[in-house]
């Protein structure tokens, strides 16, 4: 099994994630690139988290159906959240 699998598709869930935020949250988007380029960071961001808390997303070599769906969720959920943080701070300090 090609040990990077399970980190592209955090990486591509990132991407989607932060992109489904930032048109969710349209006060917070940082624009499609700045999104997805967010996005990219939270959802390997979120599959690190994920993987130190034990729960398996596929980055330790395992890869079947629950590591599939841990690193989309995961990536996902990472990509959303981390857009979310950087579009509020953003907002805060008043850039546009």
């Amino acid at each position: 099994m090609n040990a990077w699998l399970p980190w592209i598709i955090s990486l591509l869930s990132g991407a989607a994630g932060g992109n489904i935020a930032g048109r969710l949250l349209k006060n917070l988007s940082l624009g499609k690139v700045g999104d997805s380029i967010v996005g990219i960071l939270g959802g390997g961001l979120g599959s690190y988290i994920l993987s130190m808390l034990g729960i398996d997303t596929g980055t330790a070599g395992q890869l079947d159906v629950g590591s599939i769906l841990g690193s989309i969720g995961g990536g996902a959920v990472g990509g959303g959240v981390l857009l979310s943080v950087i579009g509020a701070v953003k907002n805060a300090l008043g850039s546009k």
